[in-house]
């Protein structure tokens, strides 16, 4: 993985911390941590899409972000496991690698988004 794919995972884990922080935060400490999170979030969502096609990284990063999501509130939440939610979370990551997949390959190639 490039360091340019890497700022958008990290961006996306962010994201996932922000998201729950906004939902959960409940002490300024905990707030603050939120806007912590949101401003690398974005730091690293920004300073990816200076290299990456901007529309790939932000489906890989909302794609991921959601993903990250959904499967912290079932681990650590409470929220009901539903198969059917994890193979549409599923079938997002496959889109997710095979946007990277053509983006990289676009990239060898000369090519755009």
């Amino acid at each position: 993985m490039s360091g340019t794919w890497l700022k958008v995972v990290l961006a996306a884990v962010f994201e996932v911390g922000w998201v729950i922080g906004l939902k959960h935060a409940g002490s300024a400490l905990e707030w603050t941590a939120t806007v912590i999170a949101m401003v690398v979030s974005f730091y690293y969502l920004v300073t990816a899409g200076r290299t990456l096609p901007v529309g790939t990284v932000y489906a890989v990063f909302v794609g991921l972000g959601t993903a990250g999501t959904v499967l912290s509130e079932i681990l650590f939440f409470g929220v009901p496991f539903q198969l059917e939610k994890i193979l549409w979370i599923g079938l997002l990551l496959v889109g997710i690698a095979g946007l990277k997949m053509v983006t990289e390959n676009g990239a060898k190639q000369g090519g755009t988004e």
